[in-house]
């Protein structure tokens, strides 16, 4: 009987290990190819200036100008909300059918295609609010498509706090807010930012929601205002990789692109790996 039952566990963990390490090995290809082809054409020029000619010269400033602007936009509206809905959920509603509802509806939309978002945010914030295909209608798009993950993150680092941590706060008098900013929220910071993150960096990379609401492939000049369109990584990449007149003799600049744009998801990763450490230092720090 425990011979069997090591049989099948040395099984098990060698199937876990086989898929982990193909898994690894199909990223390291993916990663390498893209590096070695890309980094050839990465220079000041390729960073810092524009595209002319056609997209077969220059680089693409704009781009990463565009993809940076529309970050901050989704930051700005998805983060603050977010974080507030998922205190409301966690610590102030009651678990009753509709809050359940709620959270089995943030759970589906966590999965619901980005083509899907964009198709919305061009009926709600492109047509309804008649923003225009501008920055503002591509950022609050991605802004909506990161919300159900970010809520998600949030409530999930709520939930690590022990309960002890708001009891205690709330037997010696203070308010349940007081509780939850001074006892819960700093613990629970190094998930709610870590999710967050990962959740931005998804929507960096992210085409169909531009597309529809903003991204332009090329554009005489810089935008002005948050109601101009934009040039952004993804589909600067998508255009050089499928729809260029001349897609062999831009491949290079294609490559790189790509490789910019896996270098921003890398750094923002990072970023996050790097706050959640600081974070759990303090607080190990003040325990």
């Amino acid at each position: 009987m425990k011979a069997t039952v090591k049989i099948k566990e040395t099984l098990g963990y060698a199937y876990i290990y086989s898929a982990a390490a193909i898994i690894f090995i199909i990223l390291f290809v993916i990663l390498f190819d893209i590096t070695v082809k890309g980094i050839s054409v990465i220079n000041w020029e390729f960073l810092f200036q524009s595209p002319r000619q056609g997209m077969t010269k220059g680089g693409i400033f704009p781009c990463i100008l565009g993809t940076f602007i529309v970050s901050i936009i989704t930051v700005v509206f998805s983060v603050p909300l977010g974080i507030f809905s998922a205190i409301y959920l966690n610590e102030y509603a009651r678990d009753t059918k509709i809050t359940r509802l709620i959270r089995i509806a943030i759970r589906n939309l966590s999965g619901v295609p980005s083509i899907v978002y964009g198709l919305f945010g061009v009926a709600l914030f492109v047509d309804i609010f008649n923003f225009g295909t501008s920055i503002l209608s591509a950022g609050l798009t991605l802004g909506l498509m990161t919300l159900p993950w970010t809520i998600t993150a949030s409530e999930e680092a709520l939930k690590t706090v022990p309960k002890s941590y708001r009891e205690g706060s709330l037997a010696l008098g203070a308010t349940k807010w007081q509780a939850i900013r001074t006892n819960v929220l700093p613990y629970a910071i190094p998930g709610i930012i870590t999710g967050t993150i990962l959740g931005l960096s998804r929507a960096a990379g992210e085409t169909a929601p531009i597309l529809f609401t903003g991204a332009a492939f090329s554009l005489p000049s810089m935008p002005s205002s948050l109601f101009d369109q934009f040039m952004a990584l993804p589909y600067h990449l998508y255009i050089m990789s499928t729809q260029h007149h001349d897609i062999e003799g831009v491949r290079p600049i294609a490559y790189g692109t790509a490789f910019v744009l896996i270098a921003l998801v890398l750094l923002m990763n990072l970023a996050a790996i790097r706050i959640r450490y600081k974070y759990r230092k303090k607080m190990k720090g003040r325990s």
